[in-house]
């Protein structure tokens, strides 16, 4: 699908307000409501958009521990990445899973209560049998960035290529 100027200012405007009447996003796009609801619908249903999200501070709620881990398979089959693959989309503690390629096979972030009940969820997989052969702890210990806002604007233009 072929996004245009407009379609891209549309994309930055909702990512950072999700909220955002339709009223407000017309005018902040540059079009009437009805032209601008409609590029928003063609939006979705092409699953550009996928949903929409509130952020939260979970800090302000209790103390967490962020936790990335770089994770290494002991067997490159397609079936040994499935069946990790399930076992992380189950677990809600896990909030990133990244296939990557070089020396490891994924980086995880972990979102924990604290650095105890990590330890029982890495525990936990390395019990399942998951053909888990070694894994790397990373504890976080400040965030300096962790933008939610994608720079679509940056990053594609109207004269980009067509992603289908």
């Amino acid at each position: 699908m072929r996004l245009d100027a407009i379609d891209l200012r549309i994309l930055d405007a909702i990512q950072r307000d999700g909220r955002i009447t339709k009223l407000a996003l017309a005018e902040k796009v540059g079009l009437s409501p009805t032209p601008c609801w409609l590029r928003l619908r063609k939006l979705e249903k092409a699953g550009i958009i996928t949903g929409y999200h509130a952020r939260v501070a979970l800090r302000r709620l209790a103390p967490v521990a962020s936790v990335m881990v770089e994770l290494t398979l002991a067997n490159h089959r397609q079936s040994d990445f499935d069946r990790f693959e399930r076992a992380v989309a189950a677990i809600p503690e896990i909030v990133a899973c990244w296939a990557v390629g070089g020396g490891v096979d994924y980086i995880l972030k972990i979102m924990a209560a604290n650095i105890d009940a990590y330890q029982r969820l890495i525990d936990n997989l390395l019990n399942r049998d998951l053909g888990i052969e070694r894994y790397f702890t990373y504890i976080v210990t400040k965030t300096v960035k962790e933008e939610a806002v994608l720079p679509v604007t940056s990053l594609l233009s109207p004269d980009a290529p067509d992603s289908e």
